[in-house]
């Protein structure tokens, strides 16, 4: 698991789009108009790709798999690979 749990501004901005495009569309439902709810469906997608755009561009988190790989070979007593 990376150490900061998400709390990244990728993940950030991914989640508040992601969570107006879940208003828009409900609030389309509710008064009725298909095509403010369907604003709100395409807007959906459009979260994954800021979160991973945002990510690539050095606003997510650190990988921390290779430090995690290291760890676990010193814990099982291996020498890490240089």
């Amino acid at each position: 698991m990376s150490d900061n749990h998400g709390n990244t501004p990728a993940a950030w901005s991914a989640v508040v789009v992601g969570l107006a495009a879940f208003v828009v569309g409900g609030i389309g439902l509710m008064i009725g108009s298909m095509l403010t709810f369907w604003i709100g469906v395409a807007l959906a997608p459009i979260a994954l790709v800021v979160g991973a755009v945002m990510s690539k561009l050095g606003f997510g988190g650190r990988d921390h798999s290779k430090e995690r790989a290291e760890a676990r070979g010193r814990e099982h007593g291996e020498e890490p690979a240089r």
